[in-house]
């Protein structure tokens, strides 16, 4: 049994003062394999007050001194990678190939930061005026359970990289990964108060984070209802704010696509991570004039795809984080056949053979109007919709026509006539022909998929506040 009962707070590991356990539940079997002490308010306050008293002298760091801390942060995290690998396995339950990526990301972002801290122009020119970006303060770092080890090191790395401490507040359903970052966070040797961790939940340490005065800057990733509760409590200390919300991405393929390999990235794309993916693209518009054909095409893809034991090596859809995750997506299946959408592969239950853990079919509806609840709500597992269209302007308009704008992808043979259809999809990000990430490119969405974008130099500057300094 894996039993966690400290939180990190002024460089040590301490006991929180929250008297909530946790069991710890492996998604593949619906075992539980630990428990987990919970921090409460108090412990997050003991944590704001750590970064906040060392925030002064962290700000007034060298750029120098602030990349040999992320390099020692960097090799640190690199040489976790296979403990980290092993608990993302037991804890999430995600395929062995992505949990690889998930395991090499953390240490791989860290270095990406480094790269943009090295160029950063902390200092400008604008006319008479200096222009001087300066840290804005204590910085809440709140992740989600579907990345939590990669969001950890990506949002610490980005504000040690500005010169702001930080209070982070991870995912409680991802204990078994923050132990381990956090030991190896511990033993790259930043400052005490520089980074604290204070697993809870949301509506106690997360709250405590998201009001206090103390508190700067809030960079939250998760769901859009949370972060709209974040947005309103972060109002009242004028607290300045980065959310990176749901989605609900369009993957439009135009009509000259080959059916085939268009098929087999569009289904890639909406089954990244299990479909429990901000960015997945659930919903998959094809031309009315092939429709039977992309039918077919997406049907074959789709039951490529095994969903099962995370640890076989033919496992491409892992299990849901847990019951009410699973128990969501169920709803939502039983809803599209209920809103008339036809059934093309999966459907209810748990797939053949497997009686425990929280496995879902792959499923593939088509028959879907944009109208539809399968349409509009992000239902974060293995769930995809097909949607006709008639012409490219109806195509744009279906794209458009939704309450978020997180990401989209066109696939079609001519690029250039692609790139020119996904120009004018609103989306943060519009990728053409290709699933590749840029870690230099801002990412963040339109809409209710969040405000203000991380990655890149202006990944940076969210957490930097420029100061005119004018001549005489």
């Amino acid at each position: 049994m894996h039993i966690i009962e400290h939180i990190y707070i002024n460089g040590n590991f301490v006991t929180p003062e929250g008297d909530e356990w946790l069991d710890i539940i492996k998604p593949a079997d619906g075992s539980v394999i630990g428990k987990a002490r919970l921090a409460n308010r108090c412990d997050a306050e003991r944590a704001i007050s750590a970064a906040h008293a060392a925030f002064p002298a962290f700000a007034a760091t060298r750029v120098e001194t602030r990349i040999t801390l992320l390099e020692q942060m960097y090799a640190s995290v690199k040489a976790a990678e296979a403990e980290l690998h092993a608990a993302i396995l037991l804890e999430y339950g995600a395929p062995s190939s992505r949990s690889r990526w998930m395991a090499s990301y953390p240490a791989d972002v860290i270095r990406h930061v480094i790269e943009e801290l090295k160029n950063y122009p902390f200092s400008q020119q604008a006319g008479r005026a200096i222009v001087q970006m300066v840290p804005l303060g204590v910085a809440g770092l709140i992740t989600p359970w579907n990345s939590n080890a990669g969001f950890i090191c990506h949002k610490l790395a980005t504000a040690v990289a500005a010169g702001c401490t930080t209070v982070i507040k991870p995912s409680e359903y991802s204990v078994l990964q923050t132990e381990v970052i956090a030991r190896a966070l511990h033993r790259a040797g930043l400052p005490d108060g520089v980074f604290n961790i204070v697993t809870g939940r949301g509506d106690t340490a997360g709250h405590a984070i998201s009001t206090s005065p103390k508190v700067a800057k809030i960079s939250f990733t998760g769901s859009t209802a949370s972060g709209k509760a974040i947005l309103r409590s972060a109002a009242e200390t004028f607290k300045r704010v980065t959310l990176e919300l749901g989605g609900k991405s369009p993957t439009l393929i135009l009509p000259d696509a080959d059916a085939a390999s268009a098929a087999e990235m569009a289904v890639q794309a909406g089954f990244i991570n299990s479909g429990q993916a901000c960015i997945a693209g659930t919903r998959i518009l094809v031309p009315v004039q092939r429709k039977a054909e992309f039918e077919q095409a997406l049907t074959a893809a789709v039951k490529k795809h095994r969903s099962g034991d995370p640890a076989e090596p033919d496992t491409t859809v892992g299990p849901m984080v847990n019951e009410k995750q699973w128990q969501r997506v169920q709803r939502y299946i039983a809803l599209g056949e209920e809103e008339g959408a036809r059934l093309l592969a999966g459907g209810t239950g748990r797939p053949e053979g497997l009686q425990a853990g929280w496995y879902v079919k792959p499923t593939l509806f088509s028959d879907v109007t944009n109208r539809m609840q399968i349409a509009r709500d992000e239902i974060f597992g293995p769930v995809l919709s097909i949607i006709a269209y008639h012409d490219e302007a109806e195509a744009i308009t279906i794209a458009n026509d939704t309450d978020y704008g997180l990401s989209a992808l066109v696939i079609g043979q001519d690029e250039a006539h692609a790139r020119q259809v996904g120009e004018q999809i609103l989306a943060g990000r519009v990728m053409i022909n290709t699933l590749a990430h840029e870690p230099r490119a801002p990412f963040g969405g339109f809409r209710r998929s969040g405000i203000g974008r991380e990655m890149g130099h202006w990944g940076i500057s969210a957490f930097l506040e420029p100061r005119a300094v004018t001549l005489a």
